[in-house]
This record gives C-alpha cells, sequence and structure tokens, in this order.
C-alpha cells in the first residue's frame, strides 16, 4: 500500500549494545522501513551506534531522535556527526536534536531549563556552520563559544529539532530542517506546529521543512485491549509538563487517542489525515502483541 508520506520507525528506548541497534535497524531495513530513529538515552552512545551499524545494514535511512544539546559542545557534535554522515554514505544519515526535559537538563547536565531555547539557538548557529560547506563557525554567543575550521570531507547533515513550544519551532523553522515531535496530536500539529515552522523556514529563506511524528502505531482488531496495554507507557511520559501540555491542547480525555490505533482502514485514514495536516514522515512507534506488530509493519512498508 502506497502511503502518502514517509513512514520510518521509532527504534525504541532499551538499546544496550551495538547488537541492540544493528538488530532494530536491520528489522527495520528488512520489514521496508523507509528509516529507522534512534533515541539518545542513558546508555549508548546514539551516534557512535549508528555509525557502526551503519556500516553493516545499508540502504535505510538512519537519523537521531534525538539527541540532548545539554552537555553536547558543537563542535564536538559536528565532528561526530559528519562522523556518522561519512561512515553511513550520502544521504543516509540526520542528526536529530533537541533541549530534553527541565529533570534532565537541571539533574543531569545542571543547565536551567529556563535557557534552553536560547542555548539551542546559539547550538544550531554553530552547527549550520560546522556542519556546512565551509565547515567552519566563528561564533562569540552568550552561552556558547565555538571557533573552528574542521578539517573534513563536505558531506550534507540535515539538522531537525524536537519542537513543541512556539518558540523552539521558530528556531527549529528558522536554523534547521524541520522538527521531530513526539507524542504530538493533530490539533498541535495543524494548527501549530507545521504553520509557524513553515512560516519560519519561508522568513528565513530555507526550504520547505520536515515535519516528522513520533507517534505509537498498533494495528489490531482488538482496541480496548490495545489502548489497555499502552496506556501506563502513556501516563508516564503525561507526567512531563512539556508533554502534558500537548495532551491538554489536543482536548483528550486518555491519552491513547494520540496513539494510531485500529484495523488497516482505520490506520490508514489516520495516516492520510497526517498527511494532510502537512506531516511529512511518520515515525511509527510500533507497540502491540508480536502478532499486532507484524501486522502494523505489513501495513505500513505493503
Amino acid at each position: 500500500m502506497n502511503h502518502p508520506l514517509v513512514i520510518s520507525r521509532w527504534a525504541g528506548a532499551g538499546l544496550r549494545t551495538i547488537d541492540d541497534v544493528a538488530a532494530v535497524v536491520d528489522a527495520a531495513a528488512m520489514a521496508g522501513f523507509a528509516g529507522v530513529w534512534v533515541p539518545q538515552t542513558m546508555s549508548l552512545d546514539a551516534l557512535t551506534a549508528l555509525a557502526v551499524v551503519s556500516r553493516q545494514v545499508p540502504d535505510i535511512a538512519i537519523g537521531t531522535a534525538v539527541v540532548p544539546i545539554q552537555g553536547r559542545h558543537p563542535m564536538p557534535l559536528a565532528q561526530q556527526a559528519i562522523t556518522t554522515a561519512l561512515a553511513a554514505g550520502p544521504g543516509r544519515f540526520t542528526l536529530g536534536v533537541g533541549v530534553t526535559h527541565r529533570m534532565v537538563s537541571e539533574g543531569c547536565f545542571g543547565v536551567p531549563y529556563r535557557r534552553a531555547a536560547s542555548l539551542c539557538e546559539e547550538e544550531l548557529i554553530a552547527l549550520n556552520g560546522l556542519l556546512g560547506p565551509t565547515h567552519a563557525t566563528h561564533h562569540d554567543g552568550r552561552w556558547i563559544v565555538a571557533r573552528a575550521q574542521l578539517d573534513l570531507p563536505d558531506v550534507e547533515v540535515p539538522i531537525v529539532v524536537a519542537a513543541l513550544g512556539p518558540r523552539m519551532v521558530e528556531i527549529a523553522g528558522r536554523l534547521s530542517d524541520g522538527t521531530v515531535t513526539w507524542m504530538t496530536g493533530p490539533r498541535s500539529l495543524g494548527e501549530d506546529i507545521v504553520p509557524a515552522l513553515r512560516r519560519a523556514a519561508d522568513l528565513a529563506g530555507r526550504r520547505p521543512p520536515r515535519v516528522i511524528a513520533g507517534l505509537p502505531v498498533c494495528v489490531t482488531d482488538d482496541v480496548g485491549t490495545a489502548r489497555e496495554r499502552l496506556r501506563p507507557a502513556l501516563l508516564g511520559a503525561m507526567a512531563l509538563p512539556s508533554y502534558a501540555r500537548m495532551m491538554a491542547r489536543e482536548q483528550f480525555d486518555d491519552p491513547t487517542d494520540l496513539g494510531l490505533i485500529g484495523d488497516e482502514a482505520q490506520v490508514t485514514d489516520r495516516i492520510a489525515g497526517l498527511a494532510a495536516l502537512g506531516v511529512s514522515e511518520l515515525l511509527a512507534n510500533v507497540v502491540g502483541l508480536s502478532e499486532e506488530q507484524e501486522r502494523t509493519a505489513r501495513l505500513l512498508c505493503g
């Protein structure tokens, strides 16, 4: 079945070894997903793992969703990103970055969350220079100083930014190639994020931005049971203020309403609805029992 947008797969947060990452990327490639996105957790370094695995598993797009900028100075981050892109080969790797959550920013990195957006803006300014044709930056900012000319081959490294609030969306549109969202519903996407992102990109003279929407997907005939299994994980995510705001914006009573859950026709309709809102890529967190996951993959990749 041909879908109106690109379909990629989220790798999951439980990856602890290179073999884990290789298995997920290989399975996504074998199933026919266009890409696979690996999160940066408190386990493996996602960029290093993808650089290794990209040599083992060809012919599938790869990306990070996402690497927190806290603790990642733009110079070594650019070196890592270019190295990963060179390992993967042209056109395969996208660097996804974000500002994580307050509890991580302040609790782990000691970076006040109130300056996260400003820090991200400066990070992207420096990264744009370092990842651009000259591989150079001379940025003397309030929060970041980055002065370097990298001696590396030219390779394209698109950047997408996890952006939910208005300021982050404007920064993403102005200084990156698009956004990757998580647990963000149709009202937020269609009324808030996509129009503002496009407007910022247009004003900055950039190409139309990528809009990558991460959502749980489960093709099943037993919708009620599938929702019951998914609900605890989503309720945990809703404890984080940024996701709670997204939930409130949608006016859903049940967080599982955000998921694409139903039979083939219902899920296909939801995917078409996302495309109509301006989403260019569905980042599918494929959930459910093993047979439901297989059924979901068949629909998404068939």
